[in-house]
């Protein structure tokens, strides 16, 4: 049995969007709640290229990532992300890091879809 949930994130900010949706990810919110199975939740999200982004944070927000080479510290800021990646790509790694970082992180996310 699989429960899905629709999300609508037009006018409402980046992180509220991924914590409900990582929340529903996670199947907290469900009352079989069992940290070490998958739940059966899919989450929808809808309008993501209606985020409400303020233009500081377009600016002043960066995505760091280190190469592993010396010299190899690469950084982009939230605009350039979104000119790469889309909103869906920002929202998409914004709810992949509220995750827990184990063997069930990749088969959660498979569950996450936008249209």
């Amino acid at each position: 049995m699989t429960k899905e949930y629709t999300i609508d994130a037009s006018g409402r900010t980046l992180g509220r969007v991924a914590s409900e949706s990582a929340l529903l990810l996670r199947g907290k919110k469900e009352v079989t709640f069992t940290r070490h199975l998958l739940p059966g939740v899919t989450v929808t999200i809808i309008n993501a290229d209606k985020l409400k982004i303020f233009p500081a944070k377009l600016t002043g927000k960066k995505y760091i990532r280190y190469t592993g080479y010396p010299g190899g510290l690469r950084s982009l800021d939230l605009a350039e992300v979104i000119t790469k990646h889309g909103h869906t790509g920002v929202l998409r790694q914004a709810i992949l890091k509220m995750l827990p970082n184990n063997k069930l992180r990749p088969e959660i996310i498979k569950k996450l879809k936008f249209k």
